[in-house]
């Protein structure tokens, strides 16, 4: 009997995702992508492994149909994702070379993929607004913003990566292994190696192919999660050193400063999946991690694993992102953004717990 509720129930779950998927229109994605010659792929500021492994398992689509892309974001490669872009086809502002400036004169196509904000963009929003190029959003975040592009977006989808995977299909692509690598590592990272609640069956007939198409987990595993730099170790001890608890055990709050990061001799991208640790304490609910950036302000990344909607915390902050995982990135002193945004999350915890 319980695994007859269990299947109908796991079963409606997923006939509702389907109906959320039926509003992407892939056949205008399609003509998007024959219309264009020269592709622009971009995608959020402080890249992680679905932002990455998306645009990457997208350039190899692209190429397979004989088009012109190139890949350029705000920020270079985080060291801990090197791994993923062996032949360096992954740019960063930083690296603009006159010739790469030339060719994106000639871009007919922008495509925005892991984010529909222009904050999260860098400095590459200004050289969006500035093209005269089609430009279509790929993103599966529920935060979005008027970027002049047409929308392919499923809140639903547990990464982008899953998107990409659509995507090609409709191209009629095949996933050979460069492709199904990226998308891998794309799905794994914002599942949490399929930990998270935004995994479903359908997610695992995905990976299914990926596996078909030449991917070892075990290595990809290595690669990600065995490959720790002893800064990035030392940044965590240091961290959870500090941490403390709110609202009775309910809300861990950890900060990372540029003098932490200093002292650790670690790099901004090495604090990747911190916010997340921190729910593996006990009775934990919500997590708030305070980042120190460069020029003074502070990002805060939220994490829940409860019924607190982190989009609509970071929301009024600003930022976005999905219900279990959301940031947003606030000009206030530290004790003022501490302040108010465990306040924010207080007023959750208190809605939530009536």
């Amino acid at each position: 009997m319980e695994s007859t509720i269990y299947s109908n129930v796991d079963r409606n779950n997923e006939i509702a995702i389907l109906e959320q998927r039926k509003q992407i229109n892939w056949h205008n994605f399609v003509l998007r992508i024959k219309e264009s010659k020269r592709v622009l792929l971009t995608a959020h500021r402080r890249p992680d492994g679905d932002c990455l492994g998306s645009e990457l398992a997208m350039f190899h689509i692209l190429t397979q149909l004989g088009k012109d892309a190139r890949i350029l974001n705000h920020h270079v490669l985080p060291s801990t994702l090197v791994f993923l872009d062996p032949l360096h086809k992954v740019t960063g502002l930083e690296q603009l070379t006159d010739e790469m400036r030339d060719w994106l004169s000639g871009v007919d196509l922008i495509m925005i993929l892991d984010t529909g904000v222009w904050s999260q963009l860098g400095d590459m929003a200004q050289i969006i607004r500035d093209s005269k190029a089609v430009k279509l959003v790929l993103d599966h975040h529920e935060s979005w913003e008027d970027l002049g592009a047409e929308w392919f977006v499923d809140s639903a989808a547990e990464a982008t990566g899953i998107l990409v995977v659509r995507a090609a299909d409709a191209l009629g692509i095949e996933l050979n292994y460069d492709i199904a690598f990226s998308i891998f590592v794309s799905i794994v990272a914002d599942t949490g190696w399929f930990a998270y609640a935004n995994v479903n069956a359908d997610t695992h007939r995905t990976v299914a192919r990926l596996i078909d198409a030449g991917v070892v987990p075990a290595k990809v595993y290595r690669s990600i999660y065995e490959q720790e730099s002893i800064g990035r170790i030392r940044l965590i001890g240091r961290t959870f050193a500090n941490v403390e608890s709110f609202c009775d055990g309910q809300l861990m709050c950890a900060k990372i400063l540029l003098e932490d990061l200093k002292i650790a001799n670690a790099n901004s991208s090495e604090t990747e999946g911190i916010s997340s640790m921190m729910l593996k304490v006990k009775d934990s609910q919500v997590s708030l991690l305070i980042m120190e950036l460069d020029d003074g302000s502070f990002k805060l990344s939220f994490r829940s694993r409860n019924e607190i909607d982190c989009n609509k915390i970071a929301g009024l902050f600003a930022g976005g992102g999905h219900k279990r995982a959301a940031g947003a990135t606030v000009k206030l002193s530290f004790e003022e953004t501490k302040k108010q945004a465990i306040n924010a999350i207080e007023n959750a915890l208190n809605n939530t717990n009536k």
